[in-house]
């Protein structure tokens, strides 16, 4: 059992003994796409963490956002636009207008879960204007381990590890389903814990 951590990813990657990887290096491919190569490789394939030549997942049109579905009877609601009682350690995120305002800090559920199913609807800030690595990034951290990714990933070339739906630095998502900055994204996340 663990509690659901919402983090804000870190801005610069860090290894072993503290030193920061090298600057980004751009895919060969000509792609934009941008990463790093001086970070290790990844055990079950032959990418390393954040590899630019990685294959990008390929874009598709998600559609429309439609009106929110209906919870399911059994749901667990953990955010209902105004109550916070169930996370602890908020930080500096706030409620503003019915939602959950990402700050600097990671805030954690005060339950605990295993195998969860877990219903996530987020917004990355439109008309963004600052450093790449803070285009709408965010995650929803499962065991303290697994960090399923929130980005911009409609605009930015990201290496795709890091991409939206992502398993940060393990697995790009299948395809990119990503809707434009100020449009409401969805994410249904079904985690069988190990």
């Amino acid at each position: 059992m663990f509690p659901l951590w919402f983090c804000v990813t870190c801005t610069g990657l860090l290894w072993a003994g503290g030193a920061r990887a090298a600057d980004l290096v751009h895919a060969k491919d000509g792609s934009g796409v941008y990463g790093y190569k001086d970070t290790p490789k990844l055990p079950w394939c032959q990418w390393l963490v954040h590899d630019p030549d990685r294959p990008n997942p390929k874009p598709v049109d998600p559609g429309k956002a439609g009106p929110t579905a209906p919870r399911p009877a059994d749901a667990i609601v953990l955010f209902d636009g105004q109550d916070v009682s169930k996370w602890e350690a908020m930080g500096d995120w706030k409620v503003a207008d019915g939602c959950l305002v990402s700050g600097d800090s990671h805030f954690a559920t005060k339950d605990h879960f295993g195998s969860i199913q877990l219903h996530v609807e987020w917004m990355g800030p439109a008309g963004f204007q600052g450093p790449w690595y803070n285009q709408g990034n965010n995650g929803v951290m499962l065991m303290g381990l697994f960090e399923i990714q929130i980005f911009d990933s409609y605009n930015e070339k990201i290496y795709p590890d890091g991409a939206c739906g992502a398993v940060y630095g393990q697995t790009p998502p299948l395809v990119n389903a990503t809707r434009p900055p100020g449009e409401w994204q969805t994410y249904d996340i079904i985690f069988i814990a190990p």
